[in-house]
């Protein structure tokens, strides 16, 4: 790695079937929106031969459609597989949003691959959100490497941003993530800054001049030779220490000279174990330029360094029922085991399914079965059927190119999976199987929505089923209690491209409503009432008379109906009918139409025709009852409480407990965590955290996380309730 000459590229839009899963290499890209991923992707495609110029591949497509806006802007917010080959490997590139509002297609990718590059921008620097991702890697283990653009910004210094790298990303090991290259610079511009053109590679000493447009290798002069001691000492010394020669540290310290080759090798081990993270350089290609700079040591990297799928642990396997089943490690001849890891639409083939295949063969045209673990609270199905699958490809760019077969390790994509959504299992349709699915982010931002027009409501239940069916970080939820129609999302702009995907892709104008939390009421003390219900028209009569007493209960008791009645005084057919009135009273609510709970309605007295006495005069004489006690009575207003932790770094919990505390928050606690972070847990009123996704944010530069569950419901103060009565009267 470092002293091989070019490879041999790829031929240029081949859509190749790996034949064994050594040959495949899984690799997806993080980092902040603007850091350069896609750019990135697009030279490395131009270096790799899959395009002969700069986003164009050789039948007139783009690669992804970068060259036009619309396109470009969907990629953004999405994750995108594009193949490539290098040096007789197949590399698929995941292209993963940069956007924290995308994080479920960035766990995806993350789920689909077998390592990460995490692209930092050189004038940008390191943010808080993508430090948490490198955390979630290094949690299950997954190897990572740096590679870092925009060399070419005016304020862009590489030397001073390695050592920030390994602050971020080194943890209680900062040589463990050291630069393999240092930029070469040619003369500096009138403006003092000094072009990026190429390359020195520490470990071999050579120089990869990239400023003709192709990559050149040469030997540096003896003047620059001292320049590079330094970091190429520091460098061998942190590969050393990942050794698995225990010995070699001494003998190095000891004068010995340890071969190039010998380096290498631990390097690449060490870089397939996740002990050992490079930071690599990269910018991207002039125009007409053949190569961009770093493109190649880039793929020589991931071919050599990153693990084949078959160095991988797949996922936990169980049947249908929930029983463990063992598989050999990635093995084509095994047992059909593959996962859909994205699911979108296309206006010509219909829903179009990523999938990784972790186990067997995936082959055109042969029925499998779906099986699905269920999110029935975010509107999903759970899956248990047969399916017969369509054509295999692989995306490029507009194009859907055919494969063949897809094996164990490989991603393709599939077509006319109708039923399967993004977290299902494919498996053999005689051996049905199930993976344990990925961490799914909670979508904690609620959008409230309604038809625009009769046309749009009916279709807007179609329309939002194949939404959610899309992309399982959104929750759709019908409120039995505001009757509102809510799409949960993790942020605006998720928000904005649920609408806007609703509006184009199928066909379905909604307006965005105030979102309505579940408000109750409760008698505050005791309180009577009479229900007369009395009416005489010339026909069979109505005649039920009732007198009943609230009493306030503890939170939580609910509606708690007793019958003390004595002598009779309402016949024991009719007393049934009494509690039905209330109940069905208290559901409408006595005040703001909000339901009623807590309470204890208790029967005292009444009077019956023995005529004109029904059912249905002691259900109104009953709701009329309990209406006049609510009249005679304080009736408090109770909001729902939500339970709140948040996760933050240490730099931000003095902000976040003091907005908390201004939301009408209870703060009850803080826990140190590692990582130097602090999670605050608290509970605060849900009215007051509608936006409470975006503002963290915000207030924390994006560094923070929380969860939210329902506490309960309790009394909202006076004034607070008086608002929203007149909210509720002006509407």
């Amino acid at each position: 790695m470092g002293d091989k000459a070019n490879a041999h590229p790829g031929a240029a839009g081949r859509a190749t079937a790996a034949d064994h899963p050594a040959s495949v290499r899984n690799v997806v890209l993080v980092g902040h929106s603007g850091s350069g991923k896609t750019t990135l992707v697009e030279a490395l495609a131009l270096t790799a031969g899959a395009v002969n110029r700069a986003g164009r591949v050789e039948d007139g497509g783009t690669v992804s459609d970068y060259d036009e806006i619309e396109h470009r802007q969907q990629r953004s917010v999405q994750l995108s597989l594009v193949p490539v080959e290098w040096d007789g490997i197949k590399i698929n590139l995941l292209d993963t949003p940069g956007y924290a509002d995308f994080v479920g297609e960035l766990r995806a990718g993350l789920r689909a691959a077998d390592a990460a590059l995490f692209v930092v921008s050189a004038s940008d620097g390191v943010d808080g959100s993508t430090r948490m991702v490198w955390e979630e890697c290094a949690a299950v283990g997954m190897p990572r490497a740096i590679v870092v653009t925009h060399l070419e910004a005016a304020r862009a210094d590489f030397a001073e941003l390695t050592p920030v790298l390994a602050e971020a990303f080194g943890g209680d090991d900062p040589d463990a993530v050291l630069p393999l290259y240092l930029p070469l610079h040619g003369p500096q511009a009138p403006d003092g800054h000094a072009p990026v053109t190429g390359l020195t590679g520490l470990l071999s000493q050579k120089l990869f001049d990239y400023s003709s447009g192709e990559r050149k290798e040469s030997e540096p002069g003896e003047d620059q030779l001292p320049d590079l001691e330094e970091a190429r000492n520091r460098l061998i010394e942190g590969i050393i220490a990942e050794s698995e020669d225990e010995t070699l540290m001494d003998r190095y310290l000891g004068g010995e000279q340890v071969d190039v080759a010998t380096l290498i090798e631990d390097l690449e081990r060490a870089v397939a174990r996740g002990t050992f993270f490079p930071v690599l350089a990269a910018a991207p290609a002039a125009e007409g330029a053949r190569q961009g700079i770093g493109t190649v040591e880039v793929l020589e990297l991931i071919t050599r360094g990153f693990p084949t799928p078959l160095e991988r642990d797949a996922p936990q396997v169980t049947t249908v029922d929930g029983k463990p089943r063992e598989l050999k490690l990635c093995d084509p001849a095994g047992p059909l085991v593959a996962e859909v890891v994205k699911t979108s639409s296309d206006p010509y083939v219909g829903r179009v399914s990523l999938v990784r295949v972790f186990s067997g063969t995936l082959r055109p045209d042969e029925t499998v079965h779906v099986s699905g673990h269920g999110l029935a609270d975010r509107g999903h199905e759970d899956h248990d059927v047969d399916e017969r699958i369509g054509a295999l490809s692989a995306p490029f760019g507009k194009q859907q190119r055919a494969l063949t077969h897809a094996i164990a390790g490989d991603l393709a994509c599939v077509a006319k999976l109708s039923r399967a959504e993004t977290g299902d299992t494919l498996s053999a349709k005689d051996d049905p199987l199930l993976m344990e699915p990925w961490q799914m982010p909670d979508p904690l931002l609620p959008l409230a929505i309604q038809a625009h027009s009769k046309p749009d409501e009916d279709k807007l239940s179609q329309g939002l089923a194949r939404l959610v069916a899309e992309d399982p970080t959104m929750r759709l939820e019908q409120n039995q209690d505001t009757h509102q129609v809510v799409l949960w999302c993790l942020g605006e702009a998720h928000a904005d491209v649920a609408l806007e995907r609703l509006r184009a892709r199928y066909g379905v104008q909604v307006d965005v409503v105030p979102h309505q939390v579940s408000l109750r009421e409760t008698f505050a003390d005791r309180s009577a009432g009479r229900g007369r219900h009395v009416k005489q028209s010339g026909g069979h009569g109505q005649y039920a008379i009732c007198e009943i007493e609230v009493e306030p209960l503890p939170g939580g008791s609910g509606i708690e109906f007793v019958d003390k009645v004595v002598g009779g005084a309402v016949p024991r057919q009719f007393i049934p009918s009494v509690e039905k009135g209330v109940r069905s009273q208290a559901a409408k609510g006595v005040v703001g139409g909000h339901p009623l709970v807590d309470v204890r309605i208790t029967l005292r007295d009444g009077k019956a025709h023995s005529v004109d006495s029904s059912d249905a005069a002691f259900q109104t004489a009953g709701a009329l009852a309990l209406r006049e006690a609510a009249a005679d009575a304080r009736i408090h207003l109770l909001e729902p409480v939500a339970e709140v932790s948040v996760l933050v770094g240490d730099d931000y919990v003095g902000a976040v407990m003091s907005d908390l505390s201004g939301r009408r928050g209870r703060v009850l606690g803080t826990e140190q965590t590692a990582g130097g972070r602090t999670l605050v847990k608290a509970e605060v009123p849900e009215i007051e955290i509608g936006r409470y996704a975006v503002d963290l944010r915000s207030l924390s530069h994006g560094t923070a996380r929380f969860h939210r569950a329902y506490a309960r419901h309790e009394p909202m103060p006076p004034q607070v309730a008086e608002r929203v009565r007149q909210q509720a009267e002006a509407s």
